[in-house]
């Protein structure tokens, strides 16, 4: 595999050795690297209603993850368990929930708190859910992006100020919140 790695590079296998002294480091830094664009990629913006944030930022996710689905798969299966794949993971599932966190219009220390717990079980459930579904599509794209919405959307409600998503623009095919 290095072999192959360092003739794609154009560089030699000691040059790539010397940056990258496993096949494990190497593929490390191509997992941090992926986990730095897809947060690029990633926007949060407090004038846009937390429903399009949440589609928007599925719709990214979504479209790296089928496009990566080896990689994903890879880590999240194969390598979920080794310390440096689960701190980039954590990393970046720790930097979405911060993002979301300060668009949110909580009341107090306590309500922060209790929305951040929410928020980081809301990421894990949606990064479960979708390697589930790379593996075996049950379901389309479009109902898991909405499933996964609806989801955040359920659990996030009893906690935030009534009015934060009466506002939203639908998403055609989501159901609202009186359906």
């Amino acid at each position: 595999m290095m072999d192959e790695v360092a003739r794609r590079a154009g560089v030699s296998r000691a040059l790539l050795y010397r940056h990258f002294p496993s096949k494990h480091a190497l593929f490390a830094a191509v997992y941090q690297e992926a986990a730095d664009r897809l947060l690029a990629t990633t926007r949060i913006d407090p004038a846009v209603p937390l429903r399009e944030q949440l589609v928007q930022g599925m719709e990214v996710h979504l479209d790296y993850f089928v496009a990566n689905s080896n990689a994903v798969l890879a880590a999240n299966r194969v390598l979920a368990g080794d310390p440096v794949i689960q701190t980039i993971m954590t990393g970046e599932l720790d930097a979405l929930r911060a993002r979301l966190l300060t668009v949110l219009p909580l009341a107090d220390d306590t309500a922060r708190a209790a929305v951040s717990s929410v928020l980081r079980s809301w990421l894990v459930f949606v990064q479960v859910l979708v390697v589930d579904w790379l593996t075996e599509p049950t379901c389309s794209r479009d109902r898991l992006r909405d499933i996964c919405v609806e989801s955040a959307l359920g659990a996030l409600r009893p906690l935030l100020p009534a009015d934060t998503d009466q506002h939203q623009h639908q998403h055609p095919g989501t159901p609202t919140r009186d359906a």
